[in-house]
């Protein structure tokens, strides 16, 4: 394979306060609904914190999450209408904001500290991430700038500003160069992958592989990266793309921090929450 391929930066490494600031989608800027979200960004925040994807449905934070409020410093919303019509005689009941929230860092490493975490506040290598989708007869590797795959770039984007993580992505036309399809892209080897995602500044290579079951009715997906001289592999099944890429990167950066290695999870597990 050629040794160089054109890459797409994904979102700013997660520093400092970035790392206590959360956002999630809500209904009206009611209380109710504030108080919820709330509830989320703090799991959230854990997680992008300390690394550790294993907090996700944790029932240790069930006694935090009804207190979320107690930790928080500011929040803000932004309109998903912004510029349309309004819809309903209440004027805000249904349309969707974006609720961001700060909480303040030293509450939270409070709570990490209790739950026998710290947050992860060293340099946080960047992802080179190859994910190859494959759905009946259609087989693609996500791009930066590949048509049929913009709502899944997307995706992997969001999901690792989630996780307080920094992506790379491929281009369409050096993978041609290149002559990486998806096939190519499962045989591999990661010494192979690594000088490549390394000449556009991937620290660490993660290779997904998503595949469509029309049983489960979602994503069977497997992950794979090399970390500390180890493999390192996980699944999901039975889920929606953009939990897969959630629980691909935030899978990563949990190795990473040196918090273990992800669960295999499946969607009666709980591996398609909306987290």
């Amino acid at each position: 394979m050629a040794t160089a391929l054109t890459w797409c930066a994904g979102t700013v490494a997660a520093a400092g306060a970035d790392l206590y600031r959360a956002k999630v989608t809500v209904t009206g800027q009611g209380e109710a609904n504030r108080i919820f979200g709330f509830a989320v960004c703090l799991e959230d925040v854990l997680i992008k914190a300390s690394g550790a994807l294993k907090l996700s449905g944790d029932p240790r934070l069930a006694a935090y999450k009804s207190k979320a409020k107690s930790f928080v410093t500011g929040f803000s919303y932004r309109d998903q209408f912004s510029g349309k019509p309004i819809r309903d005689e209440q004027g805000t009941r249904d349309r969707p904001y974006d609720l961001t929230v700060e909480f303040e860092e030293s509450k939270i490493d409070d709570i990490l500290k209790t739950l026998g975490l710290k947050p992860w506040l060293s340099h946080r290598p960047r992802l080179a991430v190859f994910v190859e989708m494959e759905q009946g007869a259609r087989n693609y590797i996500v791009t930066t700038d590949g048509t049929q795959s913009d709502l899944q770039r997307d995706a992997l984007l969001a999901a690792a500003d989630k996780r307080g993580m920094d992506i790379v992505l491929p281009g369409t036309a050096a993978l041609a160069k290149s002559n990486i399809t998806g096939a190519e892209l499962r045989t591999a080897p990661f010494p192979a992958l690594a000088p490549i995602a390394a000449e556009q500044g991937g620290e660490v290579v993660l290779v997904g592989r998503l595949v469509w079951n029309d049983r489960d009715l979602g994503w069977a997906t497997q992950w794979q990266m090399d970390w500390g001289g180890q493999p390192h592999r996980w699944q999901v099944r039975g889920v929606t793309f953009d939990e897969a890429f959630r629980r691909g990167i935030g899978g990563a950066a949990q190795v990473l921090s040196g918090n273990g290695d992800p669960v295999t999870r499946s969607s009666a597990a709980g591996g398609n929450k909306l987290h």
